[in-house]
């Protein structure tokens, strides 16, 4: 049984703005930076084997923090991107009703369909599954990928909800291709940063 840690990658100027990131390459801001770092030291005391991230910059760099303090190996995988959100892309809500209208979801704005998103990310988990069974793998990701792949893989639950930044869902896949989920959207190890941000 392979174990995957999805982790949704620290805050970005745009999150913090309400901006559609899609495959816009931001990086983290410096709470996101910290969230990371918050998160490396949890991954330290804990049993992983690897890490896989997307290649976009916020996700490379949630992948360094993580790895400077747990010395986990890292690669990247393209198919781990944030899905494609065509002309939205660097939006926020207000922005695209003023631009398209309160109907905007129901025009044809290149966004990546959730289906391709999810296919994609399932493959990766498949391929990293088969080339390392029974290891424990962190992957970087985002969220909008991550909540299409848990819908996809975990039918029998009820729909997932966004992932927070910086937040760890653990999933588990067999030799049979069924997954559960023993951990989802923690923030545990966010707490002590956000006590001392709040002071």
């Amino acid at each position: 049984m392979t174990t995957f840690g999805l982790i949704r990658h620290g805050s970005t100027i745009w999150n913090k703005e309400g901006r559609a990131q899609g495959s816009s390459d931001i990086p983290l801001n410096e709470d996101g930076w910290n969230q990371a770092r918050q998160l490396g030291r949890r991954i330290a005391g804990e049993s992983w084997d690897r890490i896989y991230a997307s290649d976009l910059i916020r996700a490379r760099q949630t992948a360094q923090a993580i790895a400077e303090a747990s010395q986990l190996p890292v690669s990247y995988d393209p198919r781990l991107r944030e899905l494609d959100g065509g002309q939205i892309e660097g939006t926020t809500q207000a922005e695209r009703i003023e631009r398209w209208g309160e109907q905007w979801k129901q025009k044809d704005l290149g966004l990546e369909t959730p289906e391709s998103g999810a296919a994609r990310g399932i493959s990766c988990l498949q391929e990293l599954g088969q080339k390392y069974p029974g290891e424990r793998i962190l992957i970087v990701s985002h969220g909008v990928l991550l909540n299409h792949v848990l819908n996809a893989i975990l039918k029998e639950e009820s729909k997932w909800h966004t992932l927070e930044n910086m937040s760890i869902t653990v999933v588990r896949c067999d030799e049979q291709n069924a997954w559960d989920c023993e951990l989802y959207n923690c923030v545990r190890h966010l707490l002590p940063y956000e006590a001392e941000q709040q002071q």
